[in-house]
């Protein structure tokens, strides 16, 4: 104090400063690496920053050094920038704006996890200056390749809708397009936002129902929670109460012989009390029609159950909600084992967990009766879980098990909580009230207790040994007796209040006492309690009425005392006693029914469970756990009276406008079928015997394509009855065949000038086709090596035939008179007819166009002369079907020859391979040869990385190679009918479905040939017959998956419009970059 007081200044002095202020200097060191230019000293300081908001502590001083390195080209430091952002951007609105334009570019960011977090920090700045923005960023990230960027947009539409409410019809429609998407990783946060923002809604559900409840087992834990909640309150509203029928109040069926069955055997199964109740509510049972369940609502049970064993309690609890609110009563068993296991949890879990539970048992007993051991109380346990499990072994109690019940409450008695024994004295008055056999048993322990050393459990006794006598008409007059003589002994308020009631009741069996007991309560009725004083008001108002001689100047006593009384409650009481005893009048009305009115009979209390009344809250939510109606909580809705219509959750087939051109192609189809020459049986097998020549069929791609098509047609009513009309009549369906056509063979065919039928082409050998080959190809700079083996020999023919093409100058094998002519798989010589089930069949078809370009794989000069380019050829693979074929032309332009040319290392992403070409011994100087290679890409466009490996002069030579492959040569073609065409594309809807508009070149509109050259040229698709002049239609199938590739193109009706472009693929990222270089093509 001297310090403070001498007069000198200490402002400036920086330790005394310390002491009062904590920003001195703070920070500055997090500040200086933040400037600095080294991405590993910002890195540092971002971590640092992290866990200091981790830890809870204050870090929004460091907002504006923090947002400047936004710009940052490290990938790491963005992450924990945006990070920062999210939590401060709400606070620092001002400094948060001003990098908006930043955020909008990191929309566009190649790395998803910098897209996800642009848009969170976005959505967190509470500005409604910026909804538009925000807006158009959600929809953007609605439709992203990424899984990870959608869920992130599904996450910002309830914090736009919170902001600017007046959004709300576009964000149902964002939301209508991600309930469609069939990732797991987008479904829970679509279903939460739906919660969020409209979830009177439920029409957003019926359609994505069935696709919710098959996804619920592969939906990440949170999710789960959400859509189990969710299809709760969904199904509640669609389906009838499975409950209602012919089933018993414990959920048991009746007894097949019911009318049989014996009164004697039920009476004596059956408790006294309740006999006359069960027996009503039975025959109002039985009186209403059994309840069929619906299918969906059987699906959702049965895809429910497995998540019992999930590890997550929440789930658990969210299917156990699900099963007791759904689920009729005789399956509800099923999720009592899986919430028995969920008590080895922790305690928070626990209490959740026994207050369901505590609320199930107290209308099914026999569920938990099993289970009773694990109810029993540890010592370890906290008294509200204590509290929890004495509920419950109280509900579940009954004749049969009490005796083990109450000697478990009898160890509790001697337990030094108070609170918890004031409970088992309360508990065991329960199980005396409802268990009628053990009512004298519970009495005479409870009387035990009096003599406890407790005066709180002393109290206990006596309060509940009231309520027993109570419930008791004729009373325990011993009983009464010895708790008169306690009265100087009982301290705790309540019981001296609950001795003097019973002495008042049974004031006429023992006339001895009562008198007695108001002459000590008299002289200390001011230092009574309030409810104490008010007993012995009414004591001594029923000795007066009973015992007038002894009680009338005692009573006079009590009423003056309490006429002066602090509290108004007693003075009123005394005052209207008065009057009704002593009235100044005695022929007053109410003096002759004084004793009517006070010593009328009163009902006996009923003990029953506190948890009675909490079944209209939603089992395991905070109300139900408070017992209170919390913020923002919905009520369940009720069962309707009336099935609603189930076929709203059917997933609804093509639009209407396909509908009409299906069913006349198919009248058509079925016309021109009727229609057969009388050798159409001949041409018929003439044609299959040529297919056999000439392709091969792969049953085990038929098998995978049948059964996706069984499974999708499981999921769409509608498009089994699309593919059933399609069907011809009368003969046994046949299995989809997918016929692969070889190159060389059907350029045979259309390079021949006879018929290709004939028995002489068939039995050609390939020795002679080799030779032919090499005849026809005498012009190409190429050099054929000695054949050592047949595999030799059929590698080096297909791709001497693809280089035939290659040289005749055109990329089109045997084109007619019209590129965009529908085509299909020849079936005979002539190619002008088609197999009878064309229209049910997907099958592979050869390809119109021939890629002759060449790309730079190796370069000459940094290889030391070794030179590569590569080509797709569009040849099936005959290592794997689900191989990209890839002709590599080697070029050896130094001059000494190289040795040992080999494929070595391979670094390649998950799944992808790659089949080498066999290593070339020796590769002499000027010379050219063309190796095959295959890749399965897996359906992705990254590319194949491996390493080259040779020799030249001794010395070991390795250059790593970068083969890239554009998504037109993932595709295979197909072919494929209107019909079939319409029916998958209604399958590809939603996320898989991509679309845009453009403007084609000049002439392509017009001219559909050179349209047709075009997508040829860009990708490995087949032209789809279509009924409308300004729709084309191309199909393929991608080579690694068989997911198939539909292309519309609705071509523009006037110089003004914009040609609309649609590819419709499962593999949402191959349809994107699909329908980008598609536009592209036709600029």
């Amino acid at each position: 104090m001297d310090r403070l007081s001498d007069g000198m200044d200490y402002s400036g002095d920086a330790g005394v400063a310390s002491f009062f202020s904590s920003d001195f200097k703070r920070h500055d060191d997090l500040k200086q690496l933040l400037d600095s230019n080294r991405d590993n000293l910002k890195l540092d300081a971002m971590k640092r920053i992290i866990g200091m908001v981790a830890k809870g502590r204050d870090a929004s001083d460091l907002f504006p050094a923090v947002v400047k390195n936004v710009v940052s080209k490290n990938t790491e430091v963005k992450k924990l920038v945006y990070v920062y952002l999210v939590r401060y951007a709400e606070e620092q609105q001002d400094l948060a704006l001003l990098s908006i334009s930043t955020f909008q570019r990191a929309l566009k960011d190649p790395n998803q996890l910098i897209r996800a977090s642009a848009l969170r920090v976005l959505s967190s700045i509470r500005v409604p200056v910026i909804v538009p923005i925000v807006m158009l960023a959600i929809r953007e990230s609605s439709a992203d390749m990424s899984p990870y960027v959608r869920k992130t947009a599904a996450h910002a539409i309830p914090k736009l809708y919170s902001l600017d409410p007046e959004q709300k019809e576009e964000l149902v429609q964002i939301l209508d397009k991600l309930l469609a998407d069939r990732t797991t990783l987008v479904v829970g946060s679509a279903v939460m936002a739906f919660e969020e923002v409209c979830p009177e809604r439920i029409d957003l559900i019926h359609k994505n129902y069935r696709k919710l409840c098959s996804l619920l087992v592969d939906v990440d834990e949170w999710g789960q929670v959400v859509i189990l909640n969710t299809l709760t309150r969904y199904a509640r509203t669609q389906f009838l109460d499975p409950n209602i029928g012919d089933l018993t109040l414990d959920g048991e069926e009746k007894p097949f012989y019911d009318e049989e069955e014996k009164p004697g055997k039920q009476d004596a199964d059956k408790p006294d009390g309740n006999e006359n109740d069960k027996e009503k509510q039975h025959k109002n049972i039985k009186s209403k029609p059994k309840v069929e369940m619906d299918s969906d609502h059987r699906l959702l049970l049965k895809n429910c159950r497995p998540l019992l064993q999930s590890r997550s309690a929440s789930v658990v609890m969210a299917v156990v909600q699900l099963y007791h609110h759904l689920a009729p009563k005789t399956e509800v068993h099923a999720v009592i084992k899986p919430l028995i296991r969920l008590l080895r949890s922790h305690p928070e879990v626990q209490a959740v967990v026994l207050t369901s539970i505590a609320a199930m048992s107290a209308n099914r007993k026999t569920l938990f009766e099993p289970y009773m051991k694990n109810f029993f109380v540890r010592s370890s346990d906290p008294l509200q879980i204590k509290l929890f499990k004495l509920e419950i072994l109280t509900n579940i109690a009954n004749e049969t098990n009490i005796p083990p019940i109450l000697r478990e409450f009898q160890t509790y008695i001697s337990s030094q909580d108070k609170e918890f024994i004031a409970a088992t004295i309360e508990a065991i008055g329960r199980c005396a009230s409802n268990i009628k056999e053990v009512a004298e048993t519970c009495l005479n322990g409870l009387v035990a207790l009096l003599s406890h050393r407790d005066p709180a459990v002393v109290g206990g006794a006596v309060v509940v040994a009231k309520t027993l006598l109570q419930t008791q008409r004729s009373g325990n007059k011993a009983v009464i007796s010895q708790l008169a003589k306690m009265v100087d002994r009982v301290a705790v308020p309540p019981a001296r209040a609950a001795i003097l009631w019973l002495l008042g009741e049974h004031s006429e069996r023992i006339p001895h006492l009562p008198p007695d007991v108001l002459r000590k309560m008299a002289k200390t009725f001011p230092e009574e309690e309030d409810v104490v004083k008010l007993q012995i008001l009414n004591l001594a108002s029923k000795l007066q009425l009973t015992n007038p001689t002894q009680t009338t100047l005692l009573c006079q006593y009590v009423l003056n005392l309490a006429k002066y009384d602090q509290s108004y409650d007693i003075r009123d009481r005394a005052r209207f006693l008065r009057q009704l005893l002593f009235p100044e009048n005695p022929n007053s009305k109410l003096f002759k029914y004084a004793k009517r009115i006070i010593l009328s009979s009163k009902p006996a209390p009923i003990l029953q469970s506190r948890f009675n009344d909490r079944d209209h809250f939603q089992l395991g939510s905070l109300s139900h756990y408070l017992n209170s109606r919390a913020n923002g909580y919905r009520d369940l809705p009720v069962f309707p009276s009336e099935a609603p219509d189930p076929t709203v959750r059917n997933v609804e087939p093509p639009p209407s406008s396909f509908t009409s051109k299906i069913v006349a192609l198919d009248s058509k189809s079925k016309k021109q079928k009727q229609k057969k020459t009388f050798y159409s049986d001949s041409e018929k097998s003439k044609g299959s015997s040529d297919e056999s020549g000439s392709s091969g069929t792969s049953d085990s791609d038929s098998d995978s394509s049948s059964d996706s098509e069984e499974s999708s047609s499981e999921s769409d009513s509608s498009d089994e009855k699309l593919q059933e009309d399609t069907k011809p009549k009368g003969k046994p369906p046949k299995p989809i065949e997918r016929k692969v056509v070889r190159y060389k063979e059907q350029l045979k065919k259309r390079g021949s000038d006879t018929e290709s039928g004939s028995s002489e082409e068939e039995n050609t050998s390939e020795d002679t086709s080799g030779d032919s080959s090499e005849t026809e190809n005498s012009t190409s700079e190429v050099e054929k090596k000695q054949k050592e083996s047949n595999v030799d020999l059929l590698l080096d023919l297909d791709f001497e035939e693809t280089g035939y093409q290659r040289g005749n100058g055109s990329g089109y094998q045997g084109l007619g008179t019209s590129l965009l002519s529908p085509t299909t798989n020849p079936t005979n010589g002539t190619g002008n007819e088609k197999p009878e089930d064309a229209l049910d069949k997907i099958q592979t078809a050869s390809p119109i166009y021939i890629p002759r370009k060449s790309t730079e794989l190796l370069n000459k000069m940094s290889s030391g002369g070794l030179e590569i380019y590569y080509r797709f050829t569009r040849v099936p693979h005959l290592f794997s079907t689900s191989m990209v074929s890839v002709e590599l032309q080697l070029t050896n332009t130094s001059n000494q020859p190289l040795t040992e040319i080999r494929i070595g290392q391979k670094m390649l992403s998950d799944g992808m391979a790659v089949h080498d070409f066999d290593p070339i011994s020796v590769f002499e100087p000027k010379k050219t040869i063309l190796v095959p290679l295959g890749v399965d890409f897996k359906d992705r466009t990254q590319g194949a990385k491996f390493e080259l490996l040779w020799n030249k002069e001794m010395a070991p030579m390795k250059q790593i190679l970068h083969l890239k492959v554009p998504i037109g040569e993932l595709v295979r073609p197909v072919s494929m009918s209107e019909t079939l065409f319409l029916v998958e594309q209604g399958k590809l809807r939603g996320m898989t479905e991509h679309e845009t508009k453009g403007m084609m070149g000049e002439g392509l509109v017009d001219n559909l040939n050179l349209l047709g050259e075009k997508i040829y040229e860009m990708s490995n698709l087949l032209r789809v017959p279509s009924s409308q002049d300004d729709l084309v239609r191309f199909s393929g199938q991608l080579v690694s998956s068989d997911s198939l590739v539909l292309v519309s193109i609705h071509l523009a009706t006037s110089p003004d419009q914009e040609t609309r472009f649609v590819v419709n693929c499962e593999k949402m990222v191959v349809g994107s970059l699909l329908l980008q270089e598609l536009k592209e093509a036709v600029k």
